[in-house]
């Protein structure tokens, strides 16, 4: 008896081991398609990122409750779930990972067929599944998914209806990774951890590239190449949109490149360029000599200090002692026959490049270090920010309209003493705030020569800029922007005047190319760039309601200079002589025109209201569009006086000192050379600006015909008032 209840003991545990054994191979050959053998590698980098990321790794490998990895493509989520279940004390189970996208809609691969082959679920145990990319999970399974998140339960698949599903427990540590949230089933994931993208990650780049350089060269069994600092730069300024995946792909695309060199050089990095950096040609690579010459002592400090504050109190001098008009003044016709024309023309090149030679602002800075000096227990304020970014544009426009009036209303272009006293007004205001608060307040927000300046410099061929990679990756003293000591190649500076980081900027209304910070920058990160004229217009851009106000003025000033035009052409016969006539006549054309926009914008929005599936730009954002019309009406207007008086410059400096000049030569243009660039140059306004508006627009030509007939108009009412 006890033999055979022996023997039955013993039968009965091979059975089960017979069974345990079937289960085990049926389990592995289940299993095994996905199984994830080992983690690849663990987080490399040292930034806060990558510290914070070890942390939230560390801390959920001690609970076996869900996680969402959340993150962009090529991140690495799935490795970063294997270090999870390798780092627990469950590293002796499996680890299966599932792609979503792949799995039967029916979820008979997860949960097993009821009576028939088991799933991947029953088969892991206590081990760890992965779900990768559960944005792609067909929508049949969300249900089921929610029901093992929040209950741990589960249900095979039925083979007829007419059965009932037997529940089952769910033993597995869930890891969930996704590129996009899927709010029923991440709300029940207990531990959520967000992966940040490598471009936020910069510092972490060259521990990156290093540690892949390691690992491809051990794979090709060939000796480890460095990388050098120009290359590493040039990563960088990449954003990598597919991150840690790309940039591996690149390093070993590099790595294939070398031949005789162990050296991974600028040449053979090329990622692709950012939305950015497209279209970009970086002056200061191609001609080194630029960089050094604005790196220099000369620019532009020697400039200003050595010659533009006396040859400012020289020029203000003759207009007020020599002769009063323009044709016995040199200083008067150089101010309103050269500077004029030579700006606006200078606009589409250089930007505000006029503004870091300033008289205006050299007197305040100059103000501004005295002050400092004489009282250096009281200091200078900080900027109001808030108040003057909401008032600011606001006064500089009403300040250039009041000197568009006193210059129609008193005739300074042919009164010395009175275009004196404007640029000693301007010159006051610099003066003034220099003494009262930190670096450029009047340049950045008051001055009216500086917002016509930031305006038309938004059309410039060049800009200046930082690549923002190398910046967030290799400064930690940010001295472009607030100054500091002298660091590597870097030299000691105050700080950018305008309070304008290089790497930030997305306009150039807020750079007066002083290159203060391409002098600070240890990094070579800043760069002076060639690039589509008035690219960020429709980019970057940011509409202000301010900065229209004061670009229609600038258009409707072409109308106001050509009062006496308009006063033949439309028959108005008012009497000049009279204050008030002129006064009130001037007012109206300064700001009438403008009504021609509104009412073309007018008629855009009822094309809206018929069909309301077109959704036009608002007001505010089309009227960019004008900028190039503004900029060529005013640049035909002051053609005529440069190209009829400006060469005339010789016998006026005689005349200015009580000599005969009338035998020194002059260059002047034949009145039809000068109507015919007139015209031109309204013809490529109107041009530019209809390009332009379907660029910011980025809608149908039919949508945008109003406007585009609105600056066909105003471009033949300046053509016939300039004839």
């Amino acid at each position: 008896m006890t033999d055979k209840k022996f023997n039955d003991n013993l039968a009965q545990e091979l059975a089960d081991v017979s069974s345990q054994l079937s289960f085990e191979r049926e389990r592995q050959t289940v299993l095994r398609p996905y199984l994830v053998t080992k983690a690849k590698r663990g987080i490399v980098g040292r930034s806060r990122y990558a510290v914070r990321l070890r942390q939230e790794i560390k801390k959920v490998t001690n609970s076996r409750e869900s996680v969402l990895i959340f993150g962009e493509p090529g991140l690495e989520k799935d490795n970063l779930a294997a270090l999870i279940h390798y780092g627990s004390c469950d590293r002796r189970e499996p680890i299966i990972k599932v792609n979503c996208g792949k799995l039967q809609a029916s979820g008979a691969e997860l949960f097993g067929r009821e009576g028939g082959k088991y799933g991947l679920i029953e088969a892991l145990g206590k081990g760890t599944l992965i779900f990768n990319n559960i944005q792609e999970l067909p929508p049949e399974l969300h249900q089921p998914l929610c029901q093992l998140l929040a209950e741990q339960i589960y249900f095979p698949v039925q083979r007829s209806e007419n059965t009932t599903p037997q529940q089952k427990k769910c033993h597995a540590r869930i890891i969930l990774i996704t590129e996009k949230a899927i709010p029923e089933i991440s709300n029940l994931v207990t531990h959520t951890i967000k992966v940040p993208p490598l471009r936020v990650r910069k510092s972490d780049l060259e521990d990156q590239a290093n540690y892949y350089i390691s690992l491809i060269a051990r794979s090709r069994k060939i000796s480890k190449p460095t990388i050098t600092a120009d290359a590493l730069r040039r990563l960088q300024t990449y954003d990598f949109p597919n991150n840690l995946r790309e940039l591996e792909n690149l390093i070993e695309r590099a790595i294939v490149q070398l031949s005789g060199s162990n050296q991974l050089t600028e040449d053979i990095i090329w990622p692709s360029r950012g939305k950015k950096q497209q279209f970009r040609l970086n002056l200061l690579n191609v001609y080194p000599r630029l960089r050094n010459f604005l790196r220099s002592p000369w620019y532009p400090d020697r400039i200003n200090y050595g010659f533009t504050v006396a040859a400012f109190a020289f020029i203000v001098a003759i207009l007020f002692f020599a002769p009063q008009t323009r044709s016995h003044n040199f200083a008067l016709n150089f101010f309103w026959a050269w500077w004029w024309p030579l700006i606006l023309i200078g606009f589409p090149f250089v930007g505000r490049l006029w503004c870091s030679i300033c008289p205006f602002m050299i007197y305040g800075e100059i103000t501004q270090k005295l002050r400092v000096w004489l009282l250096p227990h009281i200091p200078l304020k900080k900027w109001p920010r808030q108040t003057a970014e909401k008032w600011g544009g606001w006064f500089l426009f009403t300040l250039f309209a009041l000197i568009l009036l006193w210059e129609e209303l008193w005739d300074l272009p042919n009164t010395a003493y009175l275009s004196a006293y404007l640029l000693l007004l301007i010159t006051a205001g610099a003066m003034i705030c220099s003494a009262i608060f930190e670096r450029r307040f009047w340049c950045r927000y008051l001055c009216p020569i500086g917002g016509m300046n930031g305006m038309f410099a938004k059309l410039a061929i060049t800009e200046l800029r930082a690549q923002q990679g190398i910046c967030s990756a290799e400064c930690t003293t940010y001295q472009c922007y607030k100054g500091g000591p002298q660091k590597g190649e870097g030299l000691a500076t105050d700080g950018c005047p305008l309070y304008s980081h290089p790497a930030q900027l997305q306009d150039n209304r807020d750079c007066v190319l002083c290159m203060t910070c391409l002098k600070a920058c240890p990094h070579r990160s800043v760069s002076f760039n060639l690039r589509p004229p008035g690219i960020e217009l429709w980019t970057t851009h940011q509409p202000r309601s301010y900065e229209v106000a004061l670009l229609f003025l600038l258009l409707n000033a072409v109308f106001l200079h050509q009062l006496p035009q308009i006063n033949q052409l439309f028959n108005l016969n008012f009497d000049s002589t009279n204050f008030w006539q002129h006064t009130l006549l001037s007012i109206i054309v300064l700001f009438a025109p403008a009504l021609i926009p509104l009412f073309s914008y007018g008629i855009i929005r009822i094309i809206n209201s018929i069909y309301p599936q077109i959704q036009p730009r608002s007001f505010i954002e089309l009227a960019y569009g004008y900028l190039p019309l503004a900029l060529m009406a005013n640049l035909a207007y002051y053609l005529q006086l440069g190209l009829a008086e400006a060469g005339r410059i010789l016998p006026v400096t005689w005349a200015t000192f009580g000599f005969d000049g009338s035998n020194l030569p002059i260059l002047v243009a034949h009145p039809a050379v000068i109507n015919f660039l007139q015209g031109t140059a309204l013809i490529l306004g109107v041009l530019l600006a209809i390009i332009l508006s379907q660029k910011i627009a980025r809608q149908s030509f039919k949508l945008l015909v109003p406007q585009h007939f609105s600056l066909i108009l105003l471009g033949f009412l300046f053509w016939k008032i300039n004839n």
